[in-house]
């Protein structure tokens, strides 16, 4: 992936067996021609499957702070996070009732008719739910204040360097990274094409997921479950064009609807951007 001047796009790699889509935000180019400061702002899917090995490099990061966005029957089900030692962990569950991912995969497989499981995800209903979750993300209070929260960790004077994941780093870091990138004055292609990344850093881990599932005859149609794996340019424009229809653009809905000031915005900037801009 490269920017339109033909730089090549960051989202570089940490490099962790045990978390695939860990990756870095630094290297975007705002629009001021600042750029998002390598090491500071790391994404990454849940950190309970990080290796004995992962362990090092994690540490090598000098993360003050790791924020966990999943919920809490996701970190009893799969396990908490595996940290280096000195790094503060901060909970900001999000539990989407009404579009609970988690919770739909497990009822499709508790059940491998395939009858059912097409009723449940099937003619567009798994697209239907994943674009009812972003905008959840949008509308929900409780949701703009977990993400609010995480904002302000970014830009206090000791927050980062942080990192921030959910289970699969797609839908809620998403939308988190889409957020921050977006205040920081990333374009929104490119805000875009960080969010797509996930799909490519994921492919493996997908395959092999749907591979098992139909291997061990919990579902016939695998592929069912393709747009809850997937991240789809659809359902993040969903979320901003909740933005624009209930606060008419991205800075009142900063004001207003995730509850931020200027000086939230100005510590992300001191934290998060180089000193020069264009």
């Amino acid at each position: 992936m490269r920017e339109p001047g033909g730089t090549e796009l960051v989202g570089r790699s940490l490099g962790l067996r045990g978390a695939v889509n860990a990756r870095d935000l630094g290297g975007y180019r705002a629009v001021d021609g600042r750029i998002v400061r390598p090491g500071v702002a790391l994404r990454s899917d849940g950190l309970n499957h990080v290796t004995a090995e992962d362990l090092g490099p994690l540490g090598e990061l000098g993360l003050r702070r790791v924020v966990d966005l999943r919920s809490m029957d996701e970190v009893r089900d799969t396990g908490h996070d595996r940290l280096p030692g000195g790094v503060a962990l901060h909970h900001l569950p999000l539990l989407a009732t009404d579009f609970d991912i988690y919770l739909t995969i497990r009822g499709a497989l508790s059940d491998p008719s395939p009858q059912r499981q097409r009723e449940l995800l099937g003619e567009g209903r798994a697209s239907a739910m994943m674009t009812g979750l972003y905008r959840w993300f949008v509308t929900d209070p409780r949701a703009r204040e977990r993400f609010a929260g995480l904002l302000r960790l970014l830009a206090a004077p000791d927050g980062p360097p942080l990192l921030f994941h959910c289970s699969a780093g797609k839908d809620r870091t998403g939308w988190a990274a889409a957020l921050l990138l977006t205040a920081l004055g990333v374009d929104r292609e490119t805000v875009l094409a960080d969010y797509l990344l996930t799909n490519e850093r994921s492919a493996p881990v997908v395959e092999r997921v749907l591979g098992d599932f139909a291997a061990r005859g919990l579902m016939s149609e695998p592929e069912l479950l393709l747009p809850v794996f997937r991240a789809d340019r659809g359902y993040l424009d969903a979320a901003f064009a909740e933005v624009e229809a209930g606060w008419g653009g991205f800075d009142p809905f900063w004001r207003e609807g995730l509850g931020l000031d200027d000086d939230v915005l100005a510590g992300l900037r001191v934290n998060l951007l180089d000193g020069s801009g264009g």
